[in-house]
């Protein structure tokens, strides 16, 4: 359904208390009530989604300024440099992969995680807004690598068989990039032979956010992680600039539409 309004965005980093508990109110409404996500810390009564690495991740919020005061926040996109890792002691993936090959390359570690759009506002320009605003964050803190876990809904990873394999056969990392899920909830990936999938049907069932990272010349780790607090199946998704072509760092720099 199209917006009653016209909207006024405007991108920028938290900057206190209230910023966060207005990204954790839209991580609540997008995670918890429209995907059946929890966790440990999830606040119902106060419908907060939130947990112990927030405090450390920058956090880039979309707003409509547009909107009320108290709903502008439309738009999430959680940030964790490798600097601030160090901090907490991990990153948030972590528990999720063996982020070793990355960790040991010497290069410059961009985590994202938390993606989310306003029902609203998904399929128009909230996420280019988001994208571009990611792509200078990136330049000014010159960022080599960037990862995070990316969901299909659900924790059946037979269901997903046809996306995990298109994304196994096609778009898994090199050695140097290989990530690898971590054993406790494994899903293998390949679990349709190339010669037996069907590709166009396959791309269908593959959520906007991990299309978006393939078409910029990602990669994903060895093996999915079903995560049962979210109600998701995870893989990790890894980009690596210096492997970006000329017409995907262009499409990059620009943002890429939802």
């Amino acid at each position: 359904m199209p917006l009653s309004h016209e909207p006024r965005f405007c991108v920028r980093l938290a900057k206190s208390a209230d910023d966060l508990r207005a990204a954790q109110r839209l991580r609540y409404d997008v995670f918890v009530d429209e995907l059946g996500g929890g966790g440990a810390m999830v606040d119902h009564e106060a419908r907060l989604e939130q947990d112990r690495f927030d405090p450390y991740f920058d956090h880039l919020i979309l707003q409509d300024e547009a909107r009320p005061d108290d709903a502008q926040v439309v738009g999430v996109y959680r940030l964790l440099r490798d600097d601030q890792a160090a901090k907490v002691g991990q990153f948030y993936s972590e528990d999720e992969y063996d982020l070793g090959v990355l960790k040991s390359s010497g290069r410059r570690l961009l985590e994202l995680g938390r993606s989310c759009l306003h029902r609203d506002y998904r399929g128009g320009v909230g996420m280019f807004h988001l994208w571009n605003s990611l792509a200078a964050y990136v330049s000014d803190h010159e960022i080599e690598i960037l990862f995070g876990v990316a969901s299909f809904h659900g924790t059946d990873p037979a269901a997903l068989a046809a996306p995990l394999s298109l994304l196994h056969h096609g778009h898994l990392a090199p050695p140097d990039l290989r990530v690898r899920a971590r054993p406790t909830h494994f899903a293998a990936m390949d679990r349709i032979a190339p010669d037996a999938l069907d590709r166009r049907a396959a791309v269908l069932e593959i959520p906007a956010l991990i299309k978006a990272y393939l078409r910029l010349g990602g990669f994903v780790g060895e093996g999915a992680w079903i995560d049962h607090a979210f109600n998701t199946t995870d893989v990790c998704l890894i980009l690596d600039t210096a492997r970006m072509s000329a017409r995907q760092r262009a499409i990059y720099t620009r943002g890429i539409p939802q």
